[in-house]
């Protein structure tokens, strides 16, 4: 499923518009990006968490030349599925 499916798929439930479904899905995914983006997590129950976690600097080897580079530290989203998603995937 990819975003338009998504979209697709919501307006069909509720009886939106695809056009206010479209802004409905927007304001979650913007809601939650700006949430981990100020450091927040987003818990929700029976669906997941979305959380920043650091990634460490480190040394990597360019595969090509074997040549040693540098990967500098940096933040990544991670999402915790929960367990009423694990349940429901697993049914």
């Amino acid at each position: 499923m990819n975003k338009n499916d998504l979209i697709a798929d919501v307006a069909e439930r509720t009886g939106m518009s695809k056009a206010s479904a479209s802004q409905a899905v927007e304001a979650v995914i913007d809601a939650i990006t700006n949430s981990l983006k100020s450091g927040q997590e987003v818990k929700i129950i029976g669906f997941g968490n979305f959380a920043v976690t650091q990634r460490q600097a480190s040394k990597g080897r360019n595969p090509r030349t074997g040549e040693e580079i540098d990967i500098p530290a940096s933040k990544s989203p991670k999402f915790r599925a929960g367990k009423g998603l694990r349940d429901a995937v697993n049914r």
